[in-house]
C-alpha cells in the first residue's frame, strides 16, 4: 500500500485550518494533522469586538459554519478527515528528522508527529507595554475568544462602568464602540497625535476624531500611559498618564501585535530584519523548503514599495492558507503581496485605507500629488445619500495610485475595493475613470465618487488645476503669509459655517467674473467652497483671466480639519 504524505499544521485559527481543509480537498489521501494549544478552532477573531458589544449573542457563533455547525475537532474529523489535537503545544521541531515534538497541556503527555511538509500558522501575540500595574485584575488584552469572554462574562454588568482603552488603532476603535453599546463610559488614550495615526493622514483622521467625540468617547491624543493604579485589593481603579488620571473599572491594552516567531527562531528559520516576522517566498515557503508559514507570523511584500511589511489580517491569513495548500499539493501558486488594505466602523462612521499614507509616501521619496474629494455616495435626490471623503496619493511620474483613504457615514467599502484592485493590478489612477462600475441611483452617482476622484487626479497630473491641501493652507495661516482665502459659496452657506480667518473674502461664484476688480493679481488667491467643486471652477476662471498665483483648497470646507465657525 502506498504511504500517504504527512502534513502537520501548527496553529488552528485562520491560516492553518484553511490550508488543512484545501489540502484534503485537493489530495484526499494526504494525512493532515492540526495541533492547537487552545481549545477553540477556526474562529472569527475579527468578530470579537462584536461579541463584546452584544451583537453576537453566543461566542460559539464565531466558530460556526454558515449552516450553524460548530467547527470543533469532531467537525474537522468527520467532515474534513483532518486530525485535530487541541490543547496541544508544539515545543520543538527536528528539521533533520522531520518530527514535531509537542505536549498535551492538560495531561503533560508527550506527542511526536512526523511530517513531510510542515505549516507554521502560529499567529501573533499582543504587545505588552512596560506599564506598572498591567497585571491587575480588570486589565485586559483582546486576541482570543477567551479574552473576549473574560471581558464580557467575568466582569459582571458593564453598564455604567468606566473603561479606558490604551491605543486608538483598529481594535481600540472597534472596542470603544462595543463598550459604548454596553453602556460604559469610555476613554481612549493614544500616544500619537491622531487615531489610527500610522494608517491615516490628518484630513481623514480628523473626521474619525469628531465621530468619537459625537458618541461621547473621550479621546486623549498625545498622551502616554505611565501607570495603572491598584485599588488596594488587586483590582484596577484608575490609570495615570503624563497629563492626567482617569478612573477605570476595565482597562484594555490594544497597542498592537507582534509575530509569534519562537519556534521559527529555535528552528533556525530566516527572520525578516525590518519586520521581525518569518521570512517567506512567494510560495509561502520559509528558508526550509519543507516548511511553509502563513498568517500573522509572516511578513508580506508591500506592492507599492516592494519592501517587506508586517500587516496581520485575517483575510490575508486565509489567502496564505490557500497558497500553501496549493504548493504542497503540486499546484504552482504565488502570493504576490498586499497594498495594506483595512477597514473599520464606529457606529455609523466608516473608514478605510490602502497603500501608503501621504507621510509614508514622502518618507519613501515619492514625487506625488494628493486629491481630496468629498461628496454624497448617492445622488442628492436619494434620501439616504451620505457623505464620503476620498483621499488619493498619486505618483506624479507613473500616474499610479500610491494610496487611498476613504471616510464618512456613506459606503466606503465598494470604493476602497476599487482602489485596492487598481493598485494590485498595477494600473494607473487614470484607468479608474474608465471602469464600468455598477450604476443606479440607489447605489451611486452616475459618475461614481471614486471616478470623480480619479478625474481630479488626472486634471492635476495634466496641469488643469492646482491646489493646496488643508495642511498646507493652515501652515500658511500659521506663518502669517499674505494671501486671499476666497470663499465662493453663497451668503447663506457662509453664515452657516465658515473658516475664521481675516484673510477670508466672500465672493459667490456667480458674481466672481463681475468682481474681478476686487482681487489683486499680485496676491496669491486660494478659492474654496463646500467641497471645492466651485473652488476648482473659480481657480479655472481666475487662471483664465490671467491670475498667476491661484490654487484652490482641496476638499473645501468639508475637509478643513481645523477650527470652524458654525
Amino acid at each position: 500500500m502506498k504511504n500517504s504524505k504527512k502534513v502537520v499544521v501548527i496553529g488552528g485559527v485562520a491560516c492553518g485550518p484553511k490550508a488543512a481543509a484545501r489540502i484534503k480537498r485537493l489530495n484526499p489521501e494526504t494525512e493532515v494533522t492540526v495541533i492547537e494549544k487552545g481549545e477553540l478552532l477556526s474562529y472569527a477573531g475579527c468578530g470579537l469586538p462584536f461579541y463584546i458589544a452584544g451583537e453576537v449573542e453566543n461566542y460559539n457563533e464565531l466558530m460556526t459554519t454558515p449552516t450553524g455547525v460548530i467547527r470543533d475537532s469532531n467537525f474537522f474529523k468527520m467532515v474534513k478527515d483532518i486530525n485535530v489535537k487541541n490543547h496541544t503545544l508544539a515545543k520543538s521541531v527536528d528539521r533533520e528528522k522531520k518530527i514535531v515534538y509537542a505536549v498535551c497541556v492538560n495531561t503533560g503527555d508527550a506527542v511526536e508527529l512526523p511530517y513531510d511538509s510542515l505549516i507554521l500558522a502560529v499567529g501573533s501575540k499582543y504587545q505588552v507595554p512596560p506599564i506598572e500595574g498591567k497585571e491587575l485584575k480588570g486589565v485586559n488584552f483582546l486576541q482570543t475568544v477567551e479574552d473576549s469572554r473574560k471581558i464580557r462574562e467575568e466582569s459582571g454588568s458593564l453598564k455604567g462602568k468606566n473603561a479606558v482603552i490604551i491605543g486608538a488603532g483598529l481594535i481600540g476603535i472597534e472596542v470603544a464602540e462595543a463598550f459604548k453599546k454596553q453602556g460604559m463610559n469610555v476613554t481612549v488614550i493614544e500616544r500619537l497625535n491622531s487615531a489610527m495615526g500610522e494608517l491615516l493622514d490628518p484630513e481623514i483622521a480628523y473626521h474619525l476624531h469628531n465621530e468619537l467625540k459625537a458618541n461621547n468617547v473621550l479621546l486623549k491624543l498625545g498622551e502616554t500611559v505611565t501607570k495603572i493604579n491598584d485599588d488596594g485589593l488587586g483590582c484596577v481603579k484608575s490609570l495615570t498618564t503624563d497629563k492626567g488620571e482617569y478612573p477605570a473599572d476595565i482597562v484594555l491594552i490594544a497597542v498592537g501585535v507582534r509575530p509569534n516567531i519562537r519556534l521559527a527562531k529555535e528552528m533556525g528559520l530566516e527572520i525578516g530584519e525590518t519586520t521581525g516576522a518569518i521570512k517567506v517566498d512567494r510560495h509561502m515557503r520559509t528558508s526550509d523548503p519543507d516548511i511553509y508559514a502563513g498568517g500573522d507570523c509572516v511578513e508580506n511584500n508591500n506592492l507599492i514599495t516592494g519592501k517587506p511589511i508586517y500587516t496581520p489580517m485575517g483575510s490575508t491569513a486565509n489567502k496564505h492558507g490557500r497558497v500553501i495548500a496549493d504548493n504542497i499539493c503540486g499546484i504552482d501558486s504565488e502570493f504576490r503581496g498586499v497594498p495594506g488594505t483595512a477597514i473599520c466602523k464606529f457606529f455609523n462612521f466608516n473608514v478605510a485605507r490602502t497603500g501608503l499614507t501621504e507621510a509614508r509616501a514622502k518618507s519613501e521619496g515619492f514625487d506625488y500629488i494628493t486629491v481630496l474629494s468629498p461628496s454624497p455616495d448617492k445622488p442628492h435626490f436619494i434620501k439616504d445619500a451620505k457623505l464620503i471623503i476620498i483621499k488619493f496619493i498619486v505618483d506624479r511620474k507613473t500616474k499610479k495610485l500610491l494610496g487611498a483613504q476613504i471616510a464618512g457615514p456613506g459606503d466606503v467599502a465598494k470604493r476602497m475595493d476599487v482602489a485596492a484592485v487598481n493598485i494590485i493590478s498595477g494600473s494607473s489612477v487614470t484607468d479608474i475613470s474608465h471602469y464600468d462600475l455598477a450604476y443606479a441611483p440607489p447605489f451611486s452617482p452616475a459618475m461614481d465618487n471614486i471616478i470623480t476622484a480619479a478625474n481630479i487626479a488626472e486634471n492635476k497630473l495634466n496641469g488643469f488645476g492646482s491646489s493646496y491641501t488643508p495642511v498646507e493652507v493652515k501652515e500658511k495661516i500659521d506663518n502669517n503669509e499674505d494671501f486671499i482665502l476666497l470663499d465662493v459659496r453663497s451668503q447663506q452657506e457662509f453664515e452657516q459655517m465658515r473658516i475664521d480667518d481675516s484673510r477670508v473674502k466672500l465672493i459667490p461664484l456667480g458674481k466672481l467674473r463681475s468682481c474681478l476688480d476686487e482681487l489683486p493679481k499680485d496676491k496669491e488667491i486660494i478659492p474654496f467652497c463646500k467641497i471645492s467643486l466651485r473652488g476648482y471652477e473659480a481657480e479655472r476662471i481666475l487662471t483664465g483671466e490671467g491670475y498667476l498665483k491661484v490654487k484652490y483648497l482641496d476638499g473645501g470646507i468639508i475637509c478643513w480639519p481645523y477650527e470652524k465657525i458654525t
